[in-house]
């Protein structure tokens, strides 16, 4: 449940309209809360009166001018400025990927700038309604309308410092370095201080359990399912884990033979959606930088110093696992396994940096000297033997592909030198595989 929860707090922040429909619900209590106190004369306090108004001291026709001014300007503004905002953004996509553009609605600060000026529009109106001239029984709410003045000098503000963090934020680098910090955060949460307990090399393969969702897994409730299968003598193998995709009818786990309705409390555990989630995903942001990479070395964009900065940013998450420990997929209860799920492991971390920026920048020797430099650099802080062989393997493959692809004798030399550094660094880990 507890994961579900999570889920679904998730699936929240895609919802580019929440953010803004809470402020303009919070504008328009606050112009009926400005009319309210118009009308209340709390403690003496007339807004009528000069001596007791510091605000808008004018009469019906003019608040009628000024609120529709401030209506009509703030609704124009706020088309335009989104409006150019997606032209932006349709071009940034282009270069760093479509899947990019989900980091963009989810920022809170676009969406509060977009509740800012709708909410300012609201506000305005509901004041509106209220004023009236000498012929319909006047009344003119002085404080509710300075309330619009303060607002609209406020989406005025908000307009420059939305200019600027627009355009800061379609830089390259601007979004490498916000898809790193989720980077960082990840490792952070997905990752150990201590050592997990041993993964079991035998499994349970009694029964095959079959979902009964589909779509990207975003979620797994695992201490809710190893609490179930503790409490029904059970033994559950998951074969699924976040970021798959599972296709109808698939078998997601194995159970050991024993009571209780497994595929139901299963599927309560498995939380699906339309799209992967960094919920529990650890390499999900390691695929949107990667993507970065790939789109900057394709021959339409070829930007090999964008790739470079990818791959220094995943040298350092590496550097920030070596301290750590990462999950084994194994619950244990009173001493005994009850469940056992994929994770992913150093290797895959690895594979999913470095295969595919690997692959298309076979012949850039810049790009490929920027990995056996990471890889050199990882190499140094890591201390344990399996993980230094794992990066070993990755620089055997680099050499390979600049041995294969870069022509000139020169850059393949010093890429050479960089792969005899690491040689001394890191000890080989064989033959290497791809």
């Amino acid at each position: 449940m507890k994961a579900r929860l999570s889920a679904w707090i998730e699936a929240l922040g895609d919802l580019f309209w929440l953010r803004p429909a809470l402020i303009v619900l919070g504008c328009i209590a606050l112009a009926q809360a400005g009319v309210w106190l118009e009308t209340a004369h709390i403690a003496g306090y007339d807004a009528s009166s000069p001596d007791q108004n510091w605000g808008y001291s004018g009469g019906a026709e003019g608040a009628r001018a000024l609120l529709s001014a401030v209506a009509s300007s703030t609704i124009g503004v706020a088309g335009t400025t989104f409006s150019i905002t997606i032209a932006a953004l349709s071009l940034a996509s282009g270069q760093m990927g479509p899947r990019l553009l989900r980091n963009f609605t989810r920022d809170a600060r676009n969406q509060i700038v977009l509740g800012i000026f709708l909410g300012t529009f609201a506000y305005a109106l509901m004041v509106l309604r209220t004023v009236r001239t000498v012929q319909e029984s006047p009344f003119v709410p002085h404080l509710a309308i300075t309330g619009a003045i303060a607002l609209a000098l406020l989406s005025l503000a908000t307009l420059v410092w939305f200019v600027h963090h627009i355009a800061a934020s379609i830089n390259v680098e601007t979004v490498v370095d916000a898809v790193y910090g989720d980077l960082c955060k990840a490792v952070e949460a997905r990752t150990l201080d201590e050592a997990d307990e041993a993964r079991p090399s035998e499994r349970p393969y009694a029964n095959a359990v079959v979902g009964k969702g589909s779509g990207y897994l975003q979620a797994v409730d695992v201490e809710g399912l190893a609490d179930w299968a503790h409490e029904h003598d059970l033994t559950i193998a998951l074969r699924v884990r976040p970021g798959d995709y599972v296709p109808s009818g698939y078998p997601v786990a194995f159970v050991s033979a024993g009571g209780g309705d497994a595929e139901a409390a299963i599927s309560r555990t498995l939380t699906f959606g339309r799209r992967p989630a960094a919920l529990q995903d650890l390499e999900y942001s390691i695929r949107q930088l990667v993507e970065i990479a790939v789109r900057a070395l394709s021959p339409g964009i070829n930007d090999p110093f964008t790739a470079g900065s990818v791959v220094d940013h995943l040298g350092d998450a590496l550097c920030r696992v070596a301290a750590r420990h990462l999950p084994t997929g194994t619950a244990v209860r009173e001493g005994r396994v009850v469940l056992v799920h994929p994770v992913t492991d150093y290797d895959g971390l690895c594979d999913a940096m470095f295969h595919m920026i690997r692959q298309n920048a076979a012949g850039s020797a810049h790009v490929l000297g920027r990995m056996l430099d990471v890889l050199a650099r990882v190499a140094e802080v890591e201390r344990r033997p399996d993980r230094s062989s794992e990066l070993c393997r990755h620089a055997g493959l680099v050499i390979a592909a600049a041995r294969r692809d870069v022509p000139d004798s020169s850059d393949l030399a010093d890429l050479e030198d960089r792969f005899r550094r690491i040689r001394a660094i890191a000890p080989a880990a064989g033959t290497p595989r791809a």
